[in-house]
């Protein structure tokens, strides 16, 4: 890639973009530190910016805080070289990243320019001189400049970068005990699963975690191969306003005027089933960055109804591979995604479902780095509870089972602290139970109940 003479030919937009790139890409900052001159930019207060980032990585191996910046800015004498600088960095930490990746190539290819320039009019004395060898590694190391010099988390060296509380961006699900258990929410590279039986409450559980995200201020791609992306709307409108999804449509006005409050945004995307691929979602997260949409979360409902790239191939392995491309997609974009999945017909009829009984593949579970299930048998529908299992966590302990409260008109589920004693019943027959809903009247023992006594005799006698 050609590259302008000087920096100051790109303009001050174009250096800012750099220096925001300095700050917040790491890999670009590792590659490039040791080619990177202050004296490249115009402004004094840029050239005090990167000497600053240049100080801090050398000592913390990582990018300087917004912190650590007022800290230093505060040391300045210059009165009018602090108000600049504070004025560049207010501007720097509000520079969007559409064009990034075509700065930071930009920028790497003329600090290279620059090297072998360098190099260049030092190997004339040499060249007199007679020392060939030394201009030879000196043309060398110049061409190696800006090389990639990402080798992996050192562990001495990054111990800054280790335990910085914003390293792991985290978007909370709103279900304390969920978001206790991974500390803060699903991070950035993280997949997180929810199992369930048809018309359990999966698909609800995803409208739940995305609502909680928008209401927070994030922003949230909703992916829907079941459902009509008007019908998922639809979902969110009634969880968001607490009016059940079968009357919004007679209370528009008012679900407006709620809805402008929102602090996020939401994409609902509707593909059709085995129509869709991975790399189709792939391009069109990247198609919503292009167009000023960077999503904070992803959401897709279900992973199993995506097309594997296998052709011809064993069911099992299909849905293998999809749910590696979606563990990898998390990764290598550096977003949380959540899913759901089916469980088979003998985890439907479990009182806590645990892992073995996923549909389709065991597998599923391995590459997820949460998962739960969520199980809901008909007293259960009937009563508005269910259970959710945490069935696996990198990020702490697993294993418990706790009470929900599940209002499926708006999808409000209210996950309890308590943990649930297996084999106990979850229902308590002797009154009516409470959704957030409000109580259900019934009496002492309905057709569904005398179902669930029924089912717990045959067990016994089993």
């Amino acid at each position: 890639m050609q590259a302008l003479e000087k920096l100051s030919n790109y303009g001050s937009s174009f250096q800012t973009k750099v220096i925001f790139s300095l700050l917040h890409n790491k890999d670009l900052l590792l590659t490039i530190h040791d080619i990177v001159d202050p004296e490249y930019f115009d402004n004094p207060a840029h050239k005090w910016i990167v000497e600053e980032v240049l100080r801090y990585f050398y000592k913390y191996h990582t990018a300087p805080t917004l912190d650590s910046f007022s800290v230093e800015v505060k040391k300045i004498d210059n009165e009018i070289l602090k108000i600049s600088i504070i004025e560049q960095l207010r501007i720097i930490y509000h520079v969007t990243e559409n064009d990034s990746k075509y700065v930071e190539q930009e920028f790497v290819s003329f600090c290279r320019n620059q090297q072998l320039k360098k190099a260049l009019f030092s190997s004339i004395n040499l060249l007199t001189d007679g020392k060939y060898d030394e201009i030879r590694n000196m043309i060398d190391a110049a061409l190696k400049a800006g090389m990639d010099k990402n080798i992996g988390h050192e562990y001495i060296k990054d111990i800054e970068t280790r335990y910085r509380v914003d390293e792991r961006k985290v978007i909370p699900t709103g279900w304390k005990v969920f978001d206790d258990l991974l500390s803060g929410g699903l991070g950035g590279g993280d997949f997180g699963l929810i199992f369930g039986s048809p018309g359990g409450g999966k698909s609800w559980s995803l409208v739940s975690i995305g609502a909680n995200a928008l209401l927070n201020g994030y922003n949230v791609i909703h992916y829907t191969l079941e459902l009509s992306q008007n019908y998922v709307g639809k979902r969110y409108d009634a969880h968001i306003s607490g009016i059940a999804v079968n009357e919004v449509h007679n209370n528009r006005q008012e679900i407006e005027k709620i809805i402008k409050d929102v602090k996020g945004n939401l994409i609902i995307k509707e593909y059709s089933p085995g129509k869709a691929s991975m790399n189709t979602i792939e391009a069109h997260i990247k198609k919503c960055i292009d167009l000023g949409f960077p999503p904070d979360l992803i959401i897709i409902d279900y992973v199993d109804l995506l097309r594997s790239k296998r052709k011809g191939g064993d069911r099992k392995e299909e849905i293998d591979d999809n749910y590696t491309a979606t563990k990898a997609l998390a990764k290598d974009m550096n977003l949380p995604v959540w899913s759901v999945s089916q469980v088979n017909r003998a985890g439907a009829r479990d009182e806590v479902i645990e892992g073995d009984k996923a549909a389709g593949s065991y597998d599923k579970m391995m590459v997820t780095d949460f998962a739960a299930s969520l199980s809901r048998r008909r007293i259960d529908k009937v009563n508005g509870v269910g259970r959710f299992h945490i069935m696996k966590n990198r990020y702490g302990m697993d294993g418990m089972t706790y009470l929900a409260e599940i209002d499926i008109k708006v999808g409000k589920i209210i996950i309890s602290d308590k943990d649930f004693e297996e084999g106990a019943d979850s229902i308590d027959l002797s009154r009516p139970p409470t959704t957030p809903s409000g109580p259900i009247n019934r009496t002492l023992f309905n057709n569904s109940e005398k179902e669930y006594l029924r089912d717990k005799f045959f067990q016994l006698n089993k």
